[in-house]
């Protein structure tokens, strides 16, 4: 005898009520600056260089040290051979890190401050004597550079930014003229030498950081249509590209 089935009712598809917007959900935050926003990066090209803000996470020792110099320096020269992404000048800060770089290509600019900043990321580790950790927040902050004046701006905000946080006040910095903790020994725009036939005179123990010479009209010859940069000049707020 054939068998015969019961038939049953739909059943009812629960739903999780797990998700969504509400308070607390989400990708947990890294601090007070988690990173730099996800938004689209800009179009970079030759002729405009960029402003590049590398920020430490939260808790890390100041940067301003002996020991971050040399790592950051490593950083520098491993990055020195790549010619599509080059780092014309930069300055190390108590939190963050500034460069002026010149790019060929959007793609150039990440892969040349991908590598920088793990280099860098890998020697203070090794600094702090500890075998891993993130030093530098997941996305770096970038601004073009597209006018003469911003170009100014961008060079002394960038040389002389040691100035604005009053890092010159400090015992050890008294004696000098420009920042050691930056590449400001081979700017060839300082006031104080324009009638000299050579750059500073730099002590013996000192090793000076290696950048490039600069590439774009703007940053070798347009900026200075708006006077050469004094050592003692405090830059204003950052300039943005309009």
């Amino acid at each position: 005898m054939a068998r015969v089935r019961k038939r049953r009712g739909q059943q009812v598809l629960q739903f999780s009520k797990r998700g969504g917007a509400r308070p607390g959900a989400g990708r947990p935050r890294k601090g007070k600056r988690a990173s730099e926003p996800h938004k689209k990066r800009p179009v970079v090209k030759p002729s405009e260089p960029v402003h590049v803000t590398l920020r430490a996470v939260e808790g890390l020792p100041r940067l301003r040290t002996r020991a971050a110099y040399k790592a950051v320096r490593e950083a520098s020269i491993t990055v020195l051979g790549r010619e599509d992404c080059r780092i014309v000048h930069l300055s190390i800060q108590g939190t963050h890190v500034h460069l002026l770089v010149e790019a060929d290509h959007r793609m150039a600019l990440a892969r040349g401050m991908q590598a920088f900043s793990i280099s860098a990321a890998k020697h203070i580790n090794a600094a702090l004597g500890r075998r891993r950790g993130q030093v530098f927040a997941d996305r770096y902050h970038p601004e073009r550079i597209t006018s003469r004046k911003q170009a100014r701006h961008a060079l002394a905000y960038v040389l002389n930014n040691w100035r604005r946080h009053r890092e010159d006040r400090a015992a050890f910095a008294r004696g000098w003229l420009i920042d050691p903790f930056s590449s400001a020994w081979a700017f060839e725009g300082w006031k104080e030498l324009e009638d000299s036939p050579v750059l500073w005179k730099l002590r013996e123990t000192y090793q000076p950081m290696p950048v490039w010479r600069p590439k774009s009209w703007l940053l070798s010859t347009g900026w200075r249509m708006y006077g050469l940069i004094g050592v003692r000049e405090v830059p204003g707020p950052r300039a943005r590209a309009r």
